[in-house]
């Protein structure tokens, strides 16, 4: 018995693409698979029709981090689909990363009929309310239903409202067979031409009125911009004069009261402090941990609207949403406060350029060179190569570039996959740095889709050998005692011996390397023949541990400055 058109599969994926496209939704990540051929087939007469593009990724991890990439580089939700089974537990991961930076992934699981679940049939598992609390909403649309309730649904727990922050939705869309087009339907003639495109309208930013600063009691006040902060938090500093620790990946740094040293800074001017003002999420420092949770000093918080990486009542400062209160909480920069900061981070400057390393090359060169080429877009890869550009990226006068880091959860996976969704979303050559553990994580992310556009990305794996952060935190002293004899190289560094260049030539990738910084300074900037290429800096973790004990030691010992 033939269904009725409005029960058909593909008649519910037309609904459902249509209804994304009208609300601004632009881009469709997909993997390839049976359950879900009715949204590949209703994307391509959309995509046909000029009105969606569609991305292939033959793996689910890695579309999903892609999909990431170009949500948050576009600032629009991006639409995540794939087959039933394992291939829609694949995507946790990015979605969790999702879940705690308000990325707004649309995610679309393709699904047996009801009837079908219980009986042992293929790739049918109890995938409905899969993501758990890691999604703002999980709904389902049953094998024939009108799925405009749900999408709107879908829609509105996407962008958030004053009491959830937006972020990852599931919409899992259960589909029964026939999969497939009608035998007299084709790509061109649907009705997609008469969808208007909508624009995606997101929250609006929030007021910032606040007083004159000359108004305001001066006060030896910090401003810390941890990741996501953005100009908010260098405007304030600036305004207030107040010095500013931010993060890199925080796109705060780029100002003259950005204090460049300031983690192993802060335990020289730690008792100078009276208040700290909190923009963003912090998430690189054990120091401004240690800062935030001194007791005798006071912490506020700006949240004009909910955050998605923290729970009510779960941190120490104090949330604000008027920005008059912030600055009156912040006071303006006592007398040679800032100037104290400065100079001290310029004695640290001459400190760490003074010491001398075993490695032709170290993380913090590679963080230099690269800052200093000031690629479009950067995405820095977590563990070490994150704190290195913390240390070595020098405060800029203005905004070069656009840093982005998988800071949510602060995971290696998907980092490559999340530089490609970047790159696509932005349209800019996008320049990601990571080590070699993380390159090795999402090495199959390398693989791209013939006949799509390419990306334009540059891949920096700064190869040691292994997880080399471990060395830096106690595991270090507990493999230095040798009481554990190679439990921590063997468990935690996880020492790797893959052949890049041979990866590079497997992918489809232009492959070049360096073992110093000049050299990695020169490939940076030789022309590039194609628009996918690997780097592969070369360098040696032996002496890690002992340098950067060595370089905050050193630092720690500076003196207050009288000035």
């Amino acid at each position: 018995m033939q269904q009725p058109d409005e029960q058909r599969a593909i008649t519910t994926a037309r609904h459902v693409l249509s209804g994304l496209i009208r609300a601004g939704i632009r881009d469709l990540v997909i993997s390839p698979g049976s359950r879900s051929a009715p949204l590949a087939y209703a994307a391509a007469e959309a995509e046909a029709a000029g009105i969606l593009d569609i991305h292939v990724r033959i793996d689910e991890r890695s579309a999903a981090f892609m999909a990431l990439g170009l949500s948050q580089s576009t600032g629009r939700p991006v639409a995540l689909a794939a087959t039933s089974g394992s291939a829609i537990g694949q995507m946790l991961p990015a979605v969790m990363e999702a879940n705690h930076t308000a990325t707004p992934l649309l995610v679309l699981s393709a699904d047996r009929p009801d009837e079908l679940h219980g009986t042992g049939a293929s790739q049918s598992t109890r995938q409905k309310n899969l993501f758990g609390e890691h999604v703002r909403l999980a709904a389902n649309v049953a094998a024939g239903a009108d799925p405009g309730d749900q999408v709107q649904q879908a829609l509105a727990a996407l962008a958030g409202d004053q009491h959830s922050a937006a972020g990852p939705v599931q919409l899992n869309l259960q589909f029964r067979d026939p999969l497939v087009p009608a035998p007299q339907e084709r790509i061109i003639g649907q009705a997609w031409t008469a969808i208007e495109p909508g624009v995606w309208q997101g929250s609006a930013p929030a007021q910032q009125l606040g007083m004159p600063a000359q108004d305001l009691v001066p006060r030896r006040t910090v401003v810390i911009a941890g990741h996501g902060a953005g100009a908010e938090a260098q405007r304030f500093a600036q305004e207030l004069g107040l010095p500013l620790f931010a993060e890199p990946s925080s796109n705060a740094r780029f100002s003259a009261n950005a204090i460049g040293h300031y983690r192993p800074l802060i335990a020289v001017g730690m008792d100078h402090i009276e208040r700290v003002v909190l923009f963003g999420r912090p998430t690189l420092s054990r120091p401004v941990g240690k800062l935030l949770a001194n007791p005798v000093i006071d912490s506020v918080i700006w949240q004009p609207a909910p955050v998605a990486w923290y729970e009510a009542g779960r941190r120490r400062e104090t949330p604000v949403s008027s920005w008059g209160q912030l600055q009156e909480f912040a006071g303006t920069g006592a007398e040679n406060w800032l100037a104290s900061w400065q100079q001290l981070d310029a004695q640290a400057l001459q400190v760490r350029q003074g010491l001398k390393h075993e490695s032709a090359i170290t993380g913090v060169d590679v963080a230099e060179a690269i800052w200093e080429h000031s690629p479009e877009v950067l995405l820095l890869g977590s563990s070490n190569i994150v704190r290195d550009f913390d240390l070595a990226a020098r405060p800029a006068a203005k905004r070069s570039m656009a840093a982005y880091a998988n800071r949510g959860l602060a995971g290696i996976d998907g980092t490559i996959a999340t530089a490609l969704g970047l790159a696509q979303g932005s349209k800019q050559r996008t320049l990601a740095v990571m080590g070699d553990i993380t390159f090795a994580h999402d090495a199959s992310s390398l693989s791209w889709t013939p006949g799509e556009e390419q990306p334009r990305v540059d891949l920096v794996v700064y190869n040691d050998g292994g997880g080399a952060i471990f060395s830096t935190l106690e595991h270090g002293e507990v493999d230095a005692s040798g009481q554990y004899a190679n439990a921590v190289e063997r468990l935690f560094a996880t020492a790797q011996q893959l052949s890049l260049p041979a990866l590079a030539e497997a992918y489809g990738w232009q492959y070049a390397k360096a073992s110093s910084k000049a050299q990695l300074s020169a490939v940076l900037a030789a022309p590039k023949p194609q628009n996918l290429r690997l780097i592969e800096v070369l360098a040696s973790r032996s002496s890690l541990r002992a340098e950067n004990l060595e370089l905050n030691q050193k630092i720690g010992q500076l003196s207050w400055p009288r000035v």
